[in-house]
């Protein structure tokens, strides 16, 4: 969301986001296609679910996601980026049950219905602490009674105990917003967010799949 905040690195634009599949598998030797594949393998995903999939991005996510669901289920991606909505739309052409609206994350959600789960990936690190509890209070109005909100994104570490050739990468890439984000504990600010029952599950020791539930678990 560069266009609300500039030190911001989660809305992409031009080159980057034509090609932001490819350059992300790239810059990961691969390895974000397997963890993603496998965080969305730990959400227990249910055939009739509803998912709400904030910075939906691409699309790519969601046509994983669809993988797990019936007809009765249905997946409602959001994102600011054009360029994205438009590769989402390519993406899950065939999936019917499927959608991407232009809205933001850090402003209330547009939407009357409740959902069984909420996914953000890689998107919650790139927002000012404020806004990062925003969004999570956006979460906790949408989700049913129950339901499971999913994290994906930087586990909490110290940068400084980074291998090198993992934090110069690390201080290139991310903006400003990443360096507090690993810092702090987001169980702790879940719970005080209204979540509760957390699970988590560690990729690498620096990603994390880390899941809040709204009452009891679903």
């Amino acid at each position: 969301m560069c266009s609300y905040y500039p030190k911001s690195k989660v809305e992409t634009k031009g080159l980057m986001a034509a090609h932001y599949d490819a350059i992300l598998d790239i810059a990961t030797l691969g390895g974000y296609s397997h963890f993603i594949e496998k965080a969305i393998e730990t959400m227990g995903i249910n055939p009739q679910d509803k998912i709400l999939d904030l910075g939906a991005g691409t699309g790519r996510n969601a046509c994983l996601m669809m993988k797990y669901l019936s007809p009765k289920g249905e997946i409602v991606g959001i994102d600011i980026s054009g360029e994205m909505i438009s590769q989402f739309q390519k993406k899950c052409a065939n999936f019917p049950n499927a959608r991407i609206i232009n809205a933001r994350a850090d402003r209330p959600l547009p939407f009357k219905v409740k959902f069984d789960k909420v996914f953000i990936s890689f998107v919650l690190h790139g927002f000012p602490q404020d806004v990062r509890e925003g969004v999570i209070k956006n979460v906790f109005e949408v989700l049913k009674e129950g339901g499971a909100f999913f994290v994906f994104d930087y586990n909490e570490f110290d940068l400084r105990e980074m291998p090198f050739y993992l934090r110069i990468p690390f201080k290139v890439i991310e903006c400003p917003y990443a360096f507090d984000f690993i810092r702090r504990d987001w169980k702790e600010i879940s719970a005080n967010n209204g979540f509760s029952d957390f699970k988590e599950y560690i990729f690498l020791k620096y990603l994390r799949l880390l899941r809040a539930t709204k009452g009891g678990w679903k």
